[in-house]
């Protein structure tokens, strides 16, 4: 299974990281939630910062293209196989910079990838 780290993790259940953290988890992925605070989700907490965190298959971004240029070095420093962009999380720049540190970009619904089994 992949290690997949949530980026923009929020306890709020209409929350589509919410909704693909729990998704992930039932699939048997082990995941890290990161977010703007603290929280829960299905007994998995919700850090908040740059925590140092190692084998990180894929991230899967859950923030607006203005509010990931703070994490751009922490993705890249994370070394993941690869980044999902979710929908409203697609960012041009982001995904440039990934491509050269030979990490695949990929624009598409973390939820719809569990559910046809392309995860």
């Amino acid at each position: 299974m992949k290690k997949t780290l949530v980026l923009g993790a929020s306890e709020n259940p209409e929350r589509y990281s919410y909704k693909a953290a729990k998704m992930l988890k039932s699939h048997g992925h082990e995941i890290v939630l990161l977010g703007n605070k603290e929280g829960e989700i299905n007994g998995e907490k919700i850090l908040i910062g740059k925590p140092i965190l190692e084998n990180v298959d894929t991230i899967t971004l859950y923030l607006s293209a203005k509010n990931q240029t703070e994490y751009y070095e922490y993705i890249k420093d994370l070394k993941p196989k690869r980044v999902i962009f979710n929908p409203g999380a697609e960012n041009v720049e982001l995904e440039n910079k990934l491509l050269d540190q030979g990490i695949a970009p990929i624009e598409a619904c973390t939820l719809v990838l569990l559910s046809i089994g392309k995860y």
